[in-house]
């Protein structure tokens, strides 16, 4: 076979005779390859909590996190930040930056993840005490690359998720979370092992940085406004979780926090007023345990 310099790029051996199986053995042969996945992911782990360490001390300083990516690594990244504000009530403190905007998501346009201009031109955005966190599985797409030249240039801190682990751009940023998922099923296709690896990153990445900001108490969303009477519902059910008290207490207590649970959780465990609770987690960053030790020492 030929070598090749990009792991993700390079024909697998594995699967060579995938177009010549029955369904279900070609299904198994690609799921005994997915399943390579999270070890690849445990490797890099130190790497993840490096990048989180670094995204907490960015928010709490009222910064903001920015993902860039083409492709299918800029949909996940796409992906991972629409899904924060609703799952954890943060809004626009974690965005994400696409090679072509909102048109080359649904349709791919091939020519801009070339563009090293156009990366940097959107890392325009980004300020020095921001994190940009830059998406390539080959490690160096010219957008990407771009970005996260144009980002430390700023000032700010910068990091690469790849599958890649020894690409030289690797050594030009603050992180690089380095995934050894090596060759595709299919030779190239990078929205395989490479994307899954990517996607699993970006969840343990950005919950964990929702967990490390008081974003959930135990391991219960409590970030979330009841909007409508469903999530009121549901709110509700969680804050007689996490409280042990009734419903009915718990939903005059939501009522009287405006929606917001995280103040009439921290009304109801620390016996305090909605306006006192909203106080105190505002004094706390949004921290529900920061905010009940506040109240607790005073």
């Amino acid at each position: 076979m030929i070598e090749c310099d990009l792991p993700t790029e390079g024909r697998n051996p594995r699967t060579v005779d995938v177009d010549t199986l029955p369904t279900l053995d070609v299904l198994r042969l690609i799921n005994t390859e997915d399943s390579t996945v999270p070890a690849a992911v445990a490797a890099v782990l130190p790497e993840v909590a490096r990048l989180v360490d670094l995204a907490v001390d960015a928010l709490r300083a009222g910064g903001r996190v920015h993902y860039f990516g083409a492709g299918t690594s800029g949909r996940l990244a796409v992906i991972d930040a629409a899904e924060l504000p609703p799952t954890f009530g943060i809004w626009g403190r974690v965005v994400a930056h696409h090679a072509g905007g909102l048109g080359a998501l649904s349709q791919a346009i091939e020519d801009v993840e070339d563009d090293a201009e156009l990366g940097a031109r959107d890392a325009d955005d980004v300020h020095p005490g921001d994190v940009a966190i830059g998406i390539a599985a080959s490690g160096r797409t010219p957008y990407v690359v771009g970005a996260l030249r144009a980002a430390a240039r700023i000032g700010a801190p910068t990091a690469l998720i790849s599958a890649n682990p020894h690409t030289p751009i690797g050594d030009e940023v603050d992180v690089h979370i380095g995934l050894a998922t090596g060759p595709e099923v299919i030779t190239g296709s990078t929205r395989m092992k490479a994307g899954t690896a990517t996607k699993l990153v970006l969840n343990a990445f950005s919950t964990t940085l929702m967990i490390r900001l008081g974003r959930t108490y135990s391991n219960l969303m409590v970030s979330v406004n009841a909007l409508n009477e469903k999530l009121r519902t549901r709110l509700v059910r969680i804050l007689t979780e996490a409280t042990g008290m009734e419903a009915a207490i718990c939903e005059t207590a939501l009522s009287e926090a405006g929606g917001d649970t995280r103040v009439a959780l921290v009304s109801l465990l620390g016996e305090v007023p909605a306006a006192r609770a909203n106080l105190a987690l505002q004094e706390s960053q949004g921290g529900v345990r920061e905010a009940l030790q506040r109240l607790r020492t005073g």
